[in-house]
């Protein structure tokens, strides 16, 4: 079979990789498998801990080896460990598998990103993203019909069904994807080690992408709480009508926070292309703000209708952040040689918040409540703000930095 072409292979898989709901997901560990905020929180901490401990050495696999091996890998592995997840019972295997799980996702972080930008041209990439970003908005829309209406029959049926879908199309990738754009080195060249200190001494010559890392340990650390806690939050503490099944009531809210970001990604598609990496900043502050002041709101709302409706308008401008973020920091990377690592040491940075932060929140959920881990968490994704408007003045760009000779940044 012959190779698809880049652009519209990353177009479908954007689409396809957003169908498998999140939204059922979530709903089995609290409703079928009755999960503890503690545990919930262990989960994700579990995923986090090992993508600490292997974005790095992931990321230089890409950059050394192949970026289209080290996405199938990746996407496989995290098939098999959602497949595992549908079929356990016990909370402490369920732990294990969502570690399998960031194990997994480390080959395809960075790895995804570096591949498209070098298929089509890191000029190129960020109204790619954004688009990605539209489509996988109609993918998530088709997955909370297909997934809701199985989950209304089972819960671990369509968690088991979007997990072996994963597997399929990761397989088939082995034959559909192309890879023109990265240059595997010479076998004498081929060093994992040196690869990643070339990618480590990129990193200390590039303030400003060291200050977007940095934002990525602040947006980790209030992260686990929103990602974990939300569900079981509505319906622990907020309490849902007993008119409205909790798989209708968060595929309503899946719907509507996928025609919102749907809509709301073409104005941020042309202020990108109008305004550039200034706009790129700019827009990272506000949704950031945005984000923070609606998960607050949502912590503390009394009312099921208003915290449903805070909860979408954070679900909303969190989807835009990525997207931005991922732009702003590809067009820094001008070594196109790290790329993957680089990308990598950005998700690490997030997973060390998530990992050391993920604990506390659970914590502090266990004790003083869920509302009071959502706050906690969302306030700690402050400093990312002033790191954020820190690059705003200088337009996105570092001046000293500017005519860097490209020595410095490589052996």
């Amino acid at each position: 079979m012959r190779h698809v072409d880049a652009r519209k292979l990353y177009s479908a898989l954007s689409f396809l990789g957003a169908m498998p709901g999140r939204v059922v997901f979530d709903l089995y560990l609290v409703l079928t498998l009755h999960l503890s905020p503690l545990q919930l929180i262990l989960m994700g901490t579990a995923m986090e801990a090992t993508i600490f401990l292997c974005e790095i050495p992931t990321g230089v696999v890409a950059d050394t080896y192949s970026r289209k091996l080290s996405w199938i890998v990746g996407t496989v592995g995290m098939g098999i460990a959602v497949v595992g997840v549908g079929l356990s019972s016990a909370p402490w295997l369920v732990v294990a598998l969502w570690a399998l799980w960031g194990f997994s996702y480390t080959f395809t972080s960075g790895a995804w990103q570096a591949w498209i930008t070098d298929e089509v041209g890191a000029e190129n990439v960020g109204s790619l993203f954004l688009r990605g970003t539209r489509l996988s908005f109609l993918g998530a829309l088709a997955g909370v019909g297909v997934f809701c209406a199985v989950g209304l029959v089972s819960l671990r049926a369509a968690v088991v069904l979007g997990g072996a879908m994963e597997i399929v199309w990761g397989l088939a990738c082995v034959v559909v994807m192309p890879e023109t754009g990265f240059r595997r080195k010479p076998r004498h060249e081929r060093s994992l080690l040196g690869t990643a200190a070339n990618g480590l001494r990129f990193l200390r010559g590039q303030r400003l992408v060291l200050v977007l890392v940095a934002t990525e340990l602040f947006a980790g650390l209030g992260a686990e709480a929103f990602d974990r806690l939300t569900e079981a939050h509505v319906i622990r503490d907020v309490g849902i009508p007993a008119s409205i099944s909790p798989v209708v009531c968060f595929a309503v809210v899946s719907v509507a926070t996928i025609l919102f970001g749907f809509l709301a990604v073409g104005p941020v598609i042309r202020r990108v292309d109008r305004g550039g990496t200034p706009a790129v900043a700019r827009m990272l502050v506000v949704f950031t703000l945005a984000t923070i002041t609606a998960q607050i709101a949502f912590a503390l709302g009394g009312s099921f209708w208003l915290v449903m409706t805070v909860f979408l308008t954070a679900c909303v401008t969190r989807s835009l952040l990525d997207p931005l973020y991922t732009t702003w920091l590809n067009e820094q990377i001008t070594d196109s040689s790290v790329r993957a690592t680089v990308l990598s040491v950005s998700g690490q940075a997030n997973a060390v918040g998530q990992a050391s932060g993920g604990p506390v929140l659970g914590v502090v959920g266990n004790a003083f409540g869920i509302p009071a881990a959502l706050v906690l968490g969302a306030l700690t994704v402050l400093p990312a703000v002033g790191l954020y408007a820190r690059a705003l003045r200088h337009g996105g760009i570092e001046p000293e930095l500017e005519g860097l000779p490209a020595s410095s940044a490589t052996y």
